[in-house]
């Protein structure tokens, strides 16, 4: 018995090592548009000037020792938006970066300022786009092959993927053409901005796991650390609301999910025996990772996210482009799936599934530094479990 129970830990304990190995990137570990509002943020800090790194992170009520501080410069300077890393007194844009983000500047030149560093200056993105222009999306496998080939680590090139998806769509590389998307060049993306005689209108692109069908599992039963719980409205059998899960679900999380060895469990996949609403909130505060749908406006998904950020544990949000992000929770990234018709919906699935993936991937990989509004302004409070 004793020594079923040293094995059983060994193997959680190679299990965790392996899941938290060092992966090796050629490509910064986040997509373009976070660093981007980062050099946005120190741009009006300073005004265009270099800034103090500690000044302007106590100006945006974050902590500059945080991990995910030092992951934010890190990425920018990876951009080439910045200069000064992590440990730096002073922050400053570079010319690029700068370019990037002052209002001042024609959208034309902004935009290639954008597309140099998020796509041209990264040499496996470079590459990918130089050998995909003017031809359809690739299916996702055939994208990976071609990023190993061009020397993306084994491990990584499914993220390089992801985050090159999501780069060539913010800034308008990746566009919808006759109902499908299509890796586009430069000069087309150029093309597409509205002619103005003034810089006000700057151009903005970007957003507009395996399950058994029909499993249930109870909570005694769940192997947590390999779960995904699903957080989403419902509803009844033939509802809009349980369509529309199920869509977001088989469509969108379950394939983005896929690489991470994840079981996704919503709550009518959890066996009835015992007390649901006590069920529920063990999974909650329990599993690995919990993804968020705040389409409809659900009070009870609402009030199933609160105990999550309490936890401070990784979490995903998506909702619907027909609903607006309520106030107290839209500095939190969230997924925006414009489902407005088909003809939305379709020809971007593979877009919204990669930016699903790369959300995932970062939340997992810092799930020792999550933040939430209620860490914001309580960074040391933290609900903990004891069982």
């Amino acid at each position: 018995m004793v020594r079923k129970n040293v094995e059983a830990v060994n193997e959680k304990v190679a299990a965790e090592v392996g899941r938290r190995r060092r992966v090796v990137r050629n490509f910064p570990a986040a997509p373009f548009e976070e660093p981007l509002e980062f050099a946005r943020q120190v741009f009006e800090f300073g005004s265009g000037q270099a800034v103090r790194r500690l000044s302007l992170f106590h100006h945006l009520d974050k902590s500059p020792e945080s991990g995910s501080s030092r992951q934010l410069i890190i990425n920018a300077n990876k951009y080439a938006l910045i200069k000064g890393g992590y440990q730096a007194d002073m922050l400053e844009l570079t010319p690029d970066g700068l370019r990037s983000v002052d209002p001042g500047i024609s959208p034309r030149d902004q935009l290639r300022a954008r597309i140099k560093l998020a796509i041209e200056d990264i040499e496996i993105f470079g590459k990918l786009h130089e050998r995909f222009v003017g031809r359809s999306l690739p299916a996702k496998a055939a994208l990976i092959d071609a990023a190993k080939e061009l020397g993306a680590d084994a491990t990584a090139a499914e993220e390089a993927i992801d985050t090159f998806i999501l780069n060539l769509r913010f800034v308008g590389l990746l566009a919808t053409l006759s109902g499908a998307e299509r890796i586009v060049s430069k000069d087309h993306a150029l093309d597409q901005l509205q002619p103005s005689s003034t810089a006000a209108n700057q151009p903005s692109f970007g957003p507009p796991a395996t399950r058994v069908s029909g499993a249930v599992v109870t909570a005694e039963h769940a192997q947590f650390d390999s779960t995904c719980f699903y957080i989403t409205p419902i509803g009844g059998p033939d509802s809009e609301q349980r369509k529309h899960s199920d869509l977001f679900l088989g469509t969108f999380l379950e394939p983005a999910i896929q690489s991470f060895q994840l079981t996704v469990v919503r709550a009518d996949g959890i066996d009835k025996p015992g007390v649901i609403t006590k069920q529920i909130i063990e999974y909650i505060v329990r599993s690995r990772l919990v993804v968020v749908d705040l389409s409809y406006h659900n009070p009870n998904v609402f009030y199933e996210l609160a105990i999550r950020h309490m936890m401070r544990l990784p979490i995903v949000q998506l909702i619907r482009k027909a609903d607006s992000i309520p106030f107290d929770i839209n500095q939190m990234r969230t997924i925006v799936i414009d489902t407005t018709d088909i003809f939305s919906l379709v020809p971007r699935i593979a877009t919204y599934q990669a930016e699903i993936s790369s959300q995932i991937r970062r939340a997992l990989e810092n799930a020792d530094e999550v933040e939430t509004p209620i860490s914001t302004y309580f960074p040391g409070l933290r609900a903990i479990t004891t069982g």
